[in-house]
C-alpha cells in the first residue's frame, strides 16, 4: 500500500508487477450420463478410476452401457470424471422403479424416532441412492457413551454375503448422539453431514414423541443392576433361547461368581457362558454362530449411572435374521437383588438384534431418454452436470440404444448444452449400424446432429466383458475414444489430433465392422471418424474430424483438434480475464491486457500450439483504441482481440516419387 512520508528516512513501497497470470484449464475431464447398479440419483460425482466407480456406482452391470464406457475411458488414459446416475421412477409398474431402502427406528414402544433412507450428501444437497443395495444396510443402536441415560451410538454397516460368510462391505460409526435439534451432537445434523451410506430424517413420521426420544438400543438391554457382585461366591443359573425359536432349544447357562466380584468380571463370566453354550448338542446349527459371536457391554458407572448389561447376539452367519435377539429367564435373570435383571420384564426396551433397512429396489435398466436429458429447472439427468465447474467430453453411451427419434433429441439436447458449456459430445451409433451401407444410411437421417461440438466414430468396438468369462461384447465407441483424447492431451496436447498409428484403443479386442481403404475414403469426407485395424500397429482411431467436418460444409471447425484447442483457448481466457471486471476502463488497463493474454499465447507458442516459426505469424493480442472506441468505454465495455494460427492435422500425406533420369551432360 502506499506510504506515507511523515519524517526523514527510508520507505519501502511494494509495488504489483501487473501481471495476472493466466492458468489453462484442464481439457480432459469426461462426463458420463447413464442407469448404475447403484450411487447417487441425479447427482454428479467426481470419480478418479474404476476403484472409485466401483465403490459410488456399483462398478460394471450388464444393462449399463455407461459402465462399459467408464472403464474403457479410464483404461484409456483417463484420470478424471464426472459420474451422473439417472434411474426410472415414473413408471406405472412400481417394479420398474428404482426406490431407496427404508427403515424406521422407534424407541421401543409406540413413538416413531427417526427414518433412515439410503443415501449421502453430495456438495452440500441430499441425495438418495436407490438401489436394492440398501437393504443389506444394518443400523446398530447402543448407550455405550457419555451419558447412558440421555445419549446414544449409532452404528451403520453394509454387511453382504460373500464365499458363504456375512462380510463387512463398509462401516460408520456415530459416538454420544442426541434426538433433540440444535444441540452438540444432533443426530440428523451429524449423521447427514459425516455418513456416506445413510441419511436420517423426521419429516414424514406420523406416531413422533414430544421432546424427541432416542430409538430402542439393540439386543438386549437389562435393567438396573444393584447387590449382586458385592455380595458372596454364588452360581447363578438361567436360559437363554432365541426369539422365534422351539423352547427345547433354550439352554441353560452356569456362572460361578467369587464372593465381592466386580459387575466388569460378572460382564465377562455371562459372555462365556452364552459362547460355550454354542456347542450344545441341542443348539441348532444355524443358530451355533448367534450364540458363538455374543457380545456383552457393562454399561454405566455404578455411581450416578447404575450399571446395566447389554447383550447383543452374533451376526455373521449367514442368514443372519435381524430380528434375531435373546430371551432370558429364570432366577438370575430376574429383577431381584441377586438377578441380573435380563429377564422378560425388560421386553419393553428390547429391540431387534438390528434395525435392516427394506424396501430397496434396483428398477428396471436401461433408463428411459427423458431419465437421460433431465429437467434444467431442477438440475437433473444430464443438467445435473450445472453443479460441476468443468467438464470437457461427454459421453452418452446409452442414447445410442433408444428409438432413432429418442436418440436424436437426446443428443441434439445434449449438443446444445455442450455449446454452452464449451464441451465435445461424443456421439455412438447405434448396434445396428455395422456396415459400410447402414454406416451412410444413419448419417443421412441424422444430419440433424451434425455441429462443431460433436464427433462420431465408426464402427463400434468389441471389449473383453468381466460380466461373461470376458467374452467380446460389442459397446459404443464413445468411452474408449474420450480416454484417447485424455492421453493424448497429456502426451502431446490437445491440438494434437487424437488419430494415428499411436493412437491405438486400448483393451479393444476387435471392431465390429473391418473398412478398407476406399470404405474409409468414403466416409471421412462425410465426417465419420473411422477405427482401424492394422498389422503391428494394432486397433486406431483413423480420423480427427468433427460432425461439421463434412468437406461440403468448409468449415472453420472441420478438426477436432481445432475445435477442442479453441475451446481450450476460450475457456482458459474466460476465467483468466475476470479480474479486468470493474477495472478502470483505460491505456493502464489495456497494457496489463495484452501483457497477460500475450503472456499466456507466448507460452503455448513455445509448445508448440500455433503454426508459423515467430509469435508474429502464430498469434496476436489487440487491445487499444482501435479495439475499444470511447462509445465502447461510455456503455462500460472493453474489447478484446486474440487471433491464432491452429494447427491442422496432416490429414493426407502425398509422396511424390520420380525416377532420375541418369546424368545426362549437356
Amino acid at each position: 500500500m502506499p506510504v506515507r512520508p511523515t519524517y526523514p528516512g527510508v520507505y519501502i513501497e511494494e509495488i504489483a508487477s501487473g501481471v495476472r497470470t493466466i492458468v489453462g484449464v484442464s481439457t480432459s475431464v469426461g462426463a458420463f450420463v447413464d442407469g448404475f447398479p447403484r450411487g447417487p440419483q441425479d447427482v454428479a460425482v467426481q470419480v478418479f478410476g474404476m476403484a472409485d466407480f466401483s465403490r459410488e456406482f456399483g462398478g460394471q452391470h450388464r444393462d449399463s452401457p455407461g459402465s462399459y464406457a467408464v472403464r474403457q475411458f479410464f483404461e484409456n488414459g483417463g484420470s478424471e470424471a464426472w459420474i451422473v446416475r439417472v434411474a426410472r421412477t415414473g413408471s406405472a409398474v412400481p417394479a420398474e422403479n428404482a426406490v431407496a431402502a427404508t427403515a424406521v427406528l422407534n424407541d421401543g414402544g409406540a413413538f416413531q424416532v427417526v427414518r433412515a433412507t439410503a443415501g449421502r450428501r453430495v456438495r452440500g444437497k441430499r441425495a438418495s441412492d436407490p438401489g436394492f443395495w440398501g437393504n443389506n444396510l444394518y443400523i446398530d443402536i447402543d448407550y455405550d457413551c457419555l451419558s447412558p441415560t440421555t445419549q446414544f451410538n449409532m452404528t451403520v454397516s453394509e454387511i453382504v454375503d460373500r464365499d458363504g460368510r456375512r462380510t463387512v462391505a463398509r462401516t460408520e460409526t456415530f459416538r454420544n448422539l442426541t434426538m433433540r435439534p440444535g444441540l452438540p451432537g444432533s443426530a440428523i445434523d451429524v449423521v447427514n453431514e459425516g455418513s456416506r451410506i445413510v441419511q436420517l430424517d423426521r419429516d414424514s413420521l406420523a406416531a413422533l414423541a414430544e421432546p424427541p426420544q432416542r430409538p430402542a438400543a439393540n439386543g438386549t438391554l437389562g435393567g438396573e443392576l444393584t447387590g449382586l457382585a458385592s455380595g458372596p461366591a454364588t452360581t447363578l443359573t438361567m436360559t437363554v433361547n432365541l426369539v422365534g425359536r422351539p423352547a427345547a432349544n433354550a439352554q441353560t447357562l452356569t456362572i460361578t461368581k467369587a464372593a465381592n466380584a466386580a459387575w466388569t468380571e460378572v460382564r465377562s463370566l455371562l459372555e462365556a457362558a452364552i459362547r460355550n453354550a454354542a456347542r450344545g448338542t441341542t443348539v441348532a446349527t444355524a443358530d451355533r454362530d448367534i450364540l458363538a459371536g455374543v457380545s456383552v457391554k457393562l454399561l454405566g458407572n455404578g455411581g450416578t449411572t447404575p450399571f446395566r448389561l447389554h447383550v447383543v447376539p452374533g451376526r455373521f452367519s449367514v442368514g443372519f435374521d435381524p430380528t434375531t435377539r435373546f430371551v432370558f429367564d429364570g432366577a438370575a435373570a430376574g429383577a431381584g437383588t441377586d438377578g441380573l435383571r435380563l429377564a422378560n420384564a425388560q421386553a419393553a426396551t428390547v429391540a431387534d438384534a438390528f434395525w435392516r433397512l427394506a424396501g430397496g429396489q434396483d428398477g428396471t435398466l436401461p433408463v428411459p431418454d427423458a431419465a437421460l436429458t433431465g429437467n434444467e429447472l431442477q438440475k437433473t439427468g444430464l443438467y445435473a452436470l450445472e453443479d460441476v465447474d468443468l467438464f470437457n467430453i461427454l459421453c452418452l453411451p446409452r442414447a445410442a440404444d433408444l428409438t432413432d427419434t429418442s436418440m436424436r433429441a437426446v443428443y441434439a439436447e445434449a449438443t446444445t448444452y455442450c455449446e454452452r458449456r464449451r464441451a465435445m459430445l461424443l456421439i455412438d451409433v447405434p448396434e445396428a449400424t455395422n456396415d459400410l451401407e447402414r454406416a451412410q444410411a444413419w448419417l443421412t437421417a441424422n444430419e440433424v446432429l451434425r455441429h462443431r461440438n460433436a464427433a462420431v466414430y465408426f464402427p463400434r468396438t468389441r471389449v473383453p466383458d468381466p460380466l461373461n468369462a470376458n467374452r467380446p461384447r460389442a459397446i459404443g465407441a464413445s468411452g474408449t475414444v474420450a480416454g484417447l483424447y485424455a492421453r493424448t492431451d497429456s502426451a502431446r496436447g490437445v491440438w494434437k489430433a487424437p488419430a494415428g498409428t499411436d493412437a491405438r484403443l486400448r483393451n479393444v479386442d476387435s471392431l465390429d465392422y473391418l473398412l478398407t481403404d476406399m470404405q474409409n475414403g468414403v466416409l471421412n469426407p462425410l465426417g465419420v471418424n473411422c477405427l482401424r485395424t492394422f498389422p503391428v500397429y494394432g486397433t486406431v482411431a483413423w480420423g480427427s474430424r468433427t460432425l461439421e467436418g463434412a468437406d461440403a460444409l468448409a468449415s472453420d471447425f472441420k478438426y477436432v483438434p481445432v475445435r477442442r484447442f479453441t475451446l481450450f483457448l476460450e475457456e482458459s481466457l474466460y476465467r483468466g480475464t475476470k479480474w479486468v471486471v470493474f477495472e478502470p476502463n483505460d491505456e493502464p488497463l489495456w497494457a496489463q491486457i495484452r501483457l497477460n493474454l500475450g503472456a499466456f499465447m507466448q507460452n503455448l507458442f513455445r509448445q508448440g500450439a500455433f503454426q508459423g516459426t515467430t509469435p508474429r505469424e502464430a498469434y496476436f493480442v489487440k487491445c487499444d483504441r482501435e479495439t475499444t472506441t470511447q462509445d465502447d468505454i461510455n456503455r462500460g465495455v472493453v474489447n478484446v482481440v486474440v487471433g491464432f494460427a491452429p494447427l491442422k492435422p496432416a490429414e493426407f500425406v502425398i509422396i511424390r516419387i520420380q525416377q532420375m533420369a541418369g546424368q545426362i551432360e549437356t
